[in-house]
């Protein structure tokens, strides 16, 4: 079994995320795509609606594709998250199946960075995936990955869609151009602070459920949603 793990806040979740896991899935022949939302992740500031907020939309947004399914593994801890652990649980869990970390370019070049980052390049094989503003030529400055500069370059010009090649630790990294949707969880959630419409940037069950929630909206005092730290 081939399994796609796709981590991340998904604060909100949007088009944006669900087209990029149908587009690894198809093209890599995934039999499933996991979503994993943070719980209690452990770098970066940001404003981030509570842990069962993110799952919750997850499972909305996931639930019509069935080839797309949602862990609680890390939105039931009560302690940070760590990817590491993550995939340890997730190898345990699916026990035979090969794992493939999707992450966009940013995150793969902040690896070294991540705790214990030497173990979890080991622990799985990576899909890195285009993102707007990241060429793909930036992966040159990770520890982890020796890759031909020119490759990085068709790449990044759209000559090839896709290049696979190893990384240090013994396991394979699959980089991926997508189709490009300048949609992110910072343009909705700046939108919301506006009283600006969201629709078509996000799944309609998704939408209503930010609405019910009141989600993203400026309390009194300019002072926003709690500020958490970001999964890695």
């Amino acid at each position: 079994m081939k399994l796609g793990i796709f981590g991340g806040t998904f604060n909100p979740i949007h088009y944006g995320h669900l087209r990029a896991a149908e587009e690894v899935r198809e093209k890599l022949k995934l039999d499933k795509i996991i979503f994993v939302p943070s719980g209690n992740p452990p770098m970066k500031d940001r404003e981030l609606a509570d842990a069962r907020h993110r799952y919750k939309m997850v499972r909305l947004a996931a639930f019509k594709n069935r080839s797309f399914t949602v862990s609680d593994i890390e939105y039931k801890k009560k302690n940070k998250s760590y990817s590491v652990n993550t995939l340890k649980e997730l190898h345990r869990l699916y026990k035979g199946a090969r794992l493939y970390f999707i992450l966009g370019i940013d995150a793969f070049i902040d690896i070294p960075n991540w705790w214990q980052p030497d173990k979890l390049v080991s622990l799985t094989d990576f899909v890195v995936i285009s993102r707007p503003s990241f060429r793909f030529e930036e992966l040159s400055s990770s520890p982890y990955l020796e890759a031909d500069g020119n490759i990085l370059k068709r790449l990044d010009s759209g000559k090839i869609e896709s290049y696979k090649t190893g990384l240090k630790g013994g396991r394979d990294i699959i980089m991926m151009r997508l189709t490009a949707l300048s949609i992110s969880a910072t343009l909705i959630r700046k939108l919301l602070h506006q009283d600006k419409s969201i629709k078509y940037l996000l799944p309609e069950e998704v939408e209503s459920y930010i609405i019910s929630t009141k989600l993203y909206k400026i309390k009194e005092g300019g002072k926003t949603l709690k500020k958490l730290k970001k999964q890695r």
